[in-house]
């Protein structure tokens, strides 16, 4: 039997929704079941695709193309279940959808209201593509009582009474804030946040509690009396060391167990957390330290980059080594005068994704930097393009080269260079086109040649990345980069796109048009970031 299990926040947001959700997912993996996580998303916008970084974090995009809230990176990570464009929604999506089909005809001149039409539409998504799997866990954003997401409340509270309680369970994530004045955890915001959610029909059956310290018998006695929920059932959620020491900590409070014990599944199945366990002990005793550069345009919120964090986590955890980041703000770099000598004291330097002009030059002088200096260095879409750009002017020559991006440069590097298929269709970019509608997204292949330093790390000649990006590098450029060391080791299987580029003459320079990031796990982590590391780790022992 398929079972649902609802994950709410109250009192603030911020408070770790999509790791908790995550970590109950690999919990109830450890005992052999099938899940599913998905993300109901209360805004307007139609997905997160046009956000601002700074505002909304990264976007995290799927192998059929869907750009998601970042939290589905959470969830494949935890999991290693590959998410769909079925596991993320928004309140724009659902009403889009609605009215599309209202202009259609398709509701017979009905009027369209929130009940039932809208809660109808939300139940159809979290049901939809669910066959697979025991569990699934759907995540509602925001924080109850807010009024864009009173629609969801209502839906998962329907769907709820539909399936019946032996279907369904409800997980409240709440603040438990210390008061230093009077020595107290004060449960009184907790108290309110589930007077609110009962107010709307929804009852939790478990009390996810974040504090600062255990919480003492007392105080669980009551949150427990007045939310109406067993003592076994209110579980602290402290801060861990690693946000990959999660799972272990809630099993250690018994979330799992209560979970388990509301579907009478607690005596069926033991976990196995040995993945875990191992992880844990990495991360509390590593080998050694690098210091890696991210020199990005969104620096501001580490969050528009979380799964690039994530990533160089885990290729330390292949190196056995604590991965130390230095942000920097590419903008610093713009000034021809600005002084990278920083750069010095780092193992690598990483230059992520990114849109616009702010910021490019900067980016290109790190490369450049790097370049000069033997750094380990690792260029990510945007950053691929600007580290070609860079070798092009000033290794190759070519002055004038740029990216159509912000300009028409002399000689165009990098720009929109039309057309791709997926599946059976041809998809074709034009400048004027929807900037939502005309990039490169999702998983496509690439060949790889053989000999080169990325077809080793792979140990593969073809391979599969996601993608997410409107411009491509010029292949017209691949014979004038030729003579100066610089190999385009990857490309698109028809030979027209280039995806990646490596100096031969560099102990570790490599670009990527794609995003490895969004692939790689603690478990697995990708070949590229494991390499990265290594050679950083290299660098830092010759040093």
């Amino acid at each position: 039997m398929k079972r649902f299990i609802f994950i709410t926040g109250g009192v603030v947001s911020s408070l770790g929704k999509g790791i908790a959700s995550a970590a109950l997912g690999a919990l109830l993996q450890s005992r052999g079941y099938r899940v599913r996580l998905r993300k109901l998303d209360p805004y307007l916008n139609v997905d997160p695709g046009t956000m601002s970084p700074t505002q909304h974090g990264e976007v995290f995009v799927t192998d059929d193309g869907a750009e998601t809230d970042l939290d589905l990176g959470h969830y494949e990570r935890f999991t290693g279940v590959s998410a769909r464009k079925t596991d993320n929604t928004t309140t724009g999506r659902i009403y889009k959808s609605i009215l599309e089909k209202e202009r259609r005809g398709d509701y017979l001149g009905a009027t369209l209201q929130v009940i039932p039409h809208v809660t109808d539409a939300i139940k159809e998504f979290v049901k939809a593509d669910t066959d697979d799997v025991d569990f699934v866990l759907v995540e509602v954003g925001g924080t109850v009582g807010d009024i864009e997401g009173l629609p969801f409340f209502e839906a998962i509270r329907q769907l709820s009474q539909e399936l019946g309680r032996e279907a369904s369970l409800f997980i409240h994530l709440t603040l438990l804030p210390y008061i230093a004045t009077a020595g107290e955890l004060k449960t009184k915001p907790t108290q309110h946040s589930v007077k609110e959610l009962r107010s709307i029909g929804i009852q939790p059956d478990i009390l996810l509690c974040r504090a600062p310290m255990p919480i003492p018998p007392e105080e669980r006695r009551k949150l427990a009396l007045f939310c109406n929920v067993r003592p076994e059932a209110v579980i602290e959620a402290l801060d861990a060391q690693h946000i990959y020491e999660v799972p272990l900590e809630y099993h250690a409070r018994g979330l799992d167990h209560e979970v388990l014990r509301h579907f009478g599944l607690e005596k069926q199945t033991t976990p196995d957390l040995k993945h875990w366990i191992q992880t844990s002990q990495t991360l509390r005793n590593p080998d050694g330290e690098v210091r890696i550069a991210i020199v990005g345009k969104y620096v501001a919120l580490h969050d528009a980059y979380k799964s690039v964090v994530e990533a160089l986590g885990h290729g330390g955890l292949a190196n056995r080594v604590k991965v130390n980041l230095t942000w920097i703000p590419s903008d610093r770099y713009d000034d021809p005068n600005a002084d990278l000598s920083e750069l010095d004291s780092v193992d690598g330097v990483l230059l992520p994704g990114g849109f616009g002009e702010r910021g490019a030059l900067g980016k290109m002088r790190a490369a450049g930097y790097a370049r000069r200096h033997k750094l380990p260095c690792f260029g990510i879409c945007y950053g691929m393009q600007l580290a070609v750009i860079e070798v092009a002017r000033n290794l190759a020559g070519i002055s004038g080269a740029g990216t159509t991006e912000f300009g028409k440069p002399d000689y165009p590097a990098v720009g929109l260079m039309g057309e791709w298929v997926r599946g059976n269709t041809k998809e074709v970019r034009t400048a004027d086109g929807d900037l939502g509608g005309t990039m490169r997204l999702g998983a496509y292949p690439a060949v790889l040649t053989k000999g080169t330093r990325v077809a080793d790390i792979y140990g593969s000649q073809s391979i599969s990345e996601r993608h997410r990006h409107r411009y491509e590098v010029n292949a017209d450029i691949i014979e004038k980069l030729a003579p100066h060391g610089v190999v385009f080791s990857g490309m698109s299987p028809d030979g027209k796109l280039p995806e990646i580029m490596e100096l031969t003459d560099h102990p570790w320079f490599i670009g990527v048009q794609f995003h490895p990031e969004l692939k790689s796990r603690p478990f697995n982590p990708h070949p590229l970031f494991a390499s990265f590391i290594a050679a950083a780790r290299d660098k830092s022992r010759l040093v």
